[in-house]
């Protein structure tokens, strides 16, 4: 589900590609069979792309990683975190408008 500007975020890759990262990151924790996180992917993949070089953008799917949603009290998906120096800035749930998303990804900057 990764395109060219979305990495792939997994248990064992967290912490050096996210927590270690120079930039801000945003992690997109999905699943295969969650239709609204399949919805929100093309505007996961459009903010990456429009944040080229400010922003990191990874997917973590949460079937195959369970430690990482659970570290960060994901309950529900789709749901993104914004992360800064390694450490959380904001967390948002469910599938959201592009305007939304947006909003959130800027609260890094």
């Amino acid at each position: 589900m990764a395109s060219d500007h979305v990495g792939v975020a997994t248990d064992a890759n967290f912490e050096t590609e996210c927590l270690q990262s120079d930039l801000p990151v945003l992690v997109d924790f999905w699943a295969e069979w969650c239709g609204p996180c399949r919805a929100l992917g093309p505007l996961v993949d459009q903010v990456a792309e429009e944040q080229q070089g400010k922003l990191k953008v990874f997917k973590l799917n949460v079937d195959e990683n369970p430690e990482t949603p659970a570290k960060y009290g994901v309950r529900g998906i789709p749901t993104m975190i914004l992360l800064k120096d390694g450490k959380l800035v904001d967390q948002l749930v469910g599938s959201v408008p592009k305007n939304q998303l947006d909003q959130f990804v800027n609260r890094t900057s």
